[in-house]
């Protein structure tokens, strides 16, 4: 009996060793990745797409990444086609299209041929340079459009039959001397958006310019009216620059201004002399955004007044009226005011509109107050 209980006894401790020796159940081991291979870097920057090519032409010199329409063989158009360069140019192009792609400059091999070049758009692109002889040799070139590029100063050596020139939205802070001065067929000067002072527009950058209409100076640092104007000039924007203010004598002899712009600047009555804008020339008056407390005294020749977003608390039509009411012959045109259009909102003037202005100016056709 006694060695039964001890060989179960034996039997049971054998049973409980094996039990702790058992293995414990372990988590499968997770497969190996794959070490990491590094792509190599790609050619081209990763933000510019790949270029579009044009469709097929029935021109053999067309460029493959441009279109060149049957129906009109002297234009080419290669906006659009996330160019880097800007491809040879055939002889026969008098209209080119390059806006809205990545072109970083402008070199002589892509010109060439071009020498009939009439029309060059290279606006929304990266341009920081122009090579000297590329607008040298392109005597034809009567519309150059830049704008919306990278260029830190006005190009040289300029066509001289150049109509019309924008250079708007870039990082221009320095116009060359005497870069204007054999432009005499110009008409159209655009340097809006750029980063130019009073000392970049001295004494005789416009000299030469004998023929400008429209000059645009609007969105820059100036503190000052631009001097020596061209006296040809019909329209000039100065918006948003920070002059304080204007000349008692800086309009004599500006005869054609039709159109003036000086909204969003620092302008107040101290700076604005009372007959500066007394100009019979003159049909459209933008002085928004201003210090003014006043009115400023116009010529009836005047359409169109913009004074909305000043510092006006009231307004007196009998004084900034051109003529005594009574004196005024509503049967001759030439003889009463033209005020079509006039803005007053954003000031302190109140409702109603006074009556002496409605009985002066009663050409009127829109008063926002």
């Amino acid at each position: 009996m006694r060695t039964c209980v001890r060989y179960f006894l034996l039997l049971s401790l054998a049973i409980a060793v094996v039990q702790c020796q058992r293995r414990r159940p372990t988590k499968p081991t997770p497969p190996q990745r794959k070490p990491h291979i590094q792509k190599p870097e790609p050619k081209e920057p990763t933000d510019f797409p790949p270029v579009i090519f044009g469709p097929p032409s029935i021109f053999p010199d067309c460029p493959k990444e441009c279109f060149c329409p049957p129906d009109f063989p002297t234009a080419i158009h290669c906006e659009n086609r996330n160019l880097r360069k800007i491809p040879v140019i055939p002889a026969r192009t008098q209209h080119l299209y390059l806006q809205n792609n990545f072109i970083d400059e402008v070199t002589e091999d892509s010109f060439k041929n071009a020498s009939e070049l009439r029309w060059l758009n290279l606006d929304n692109n990266r341009i920081k340079k122009v090579e000297r002889s590329v607008l040298e040799k392109l005597s034809s070139l009567l519309f150059l459009y830049l704008g919306k590029n990278n260029l830190q100063e006005v190009p040289g050596f300029l066509p001289p039959n150049l109509e019309q020139l924008r250079l708007c939205k870039n990082q221009i802070s320095k116009i060359p001397s005497g870069v204007f001065n054999k432009l005499e067929h110009l008409s159209m000067l655009d340097l809006n958006h750029n980063k130019l002072t009073d000392g970049d527009v001295g004494k005789n950058i416009f000299k030469g310019l004998k023929n400008l209409v429209q000059l645009n100076l609007a969105h820059n640092s100036l503190k000052k009216m631009p001097t020596n104007v061209p006296l040809n000039i019909n329209q000039l924007f100065l918006d948003r620059n920070n002059i304080e203010d204007i000349p008692s004598d800086y309009f004599k002899s500006l005869s054609k201004l039709a159109f003036l712009r000086l909204n969003n600047n620092l302008l107040t009555d101290k700076g604005v002399p009372k007959n500066i804008f007394n100009i019979s020339s003159l049909l459209d008056l933008h002085l928004a955004h201003n210090k003014l407390h006043n009115v400023p005294i116009f010529s009836h020749k005047l359409e169109h007044l913009y004074i909305n977003h000043n510092s006006i608390a009231k307004i007196n039509g009998t004084e900034i009226c051109p003529f005594p009411v009574m004196a005024i012959d509503w049967e001759k045109e030439d003889e009463q005011p033209h005020l079509r259009f006039l803005r007053m909102d954003g000031n302190a003037i109140s409702p109603p509109i006074p009556l002496d202005l409605i009985m002066c100016f009663r050409n009127l056709k829109s008063i926002v107050i």
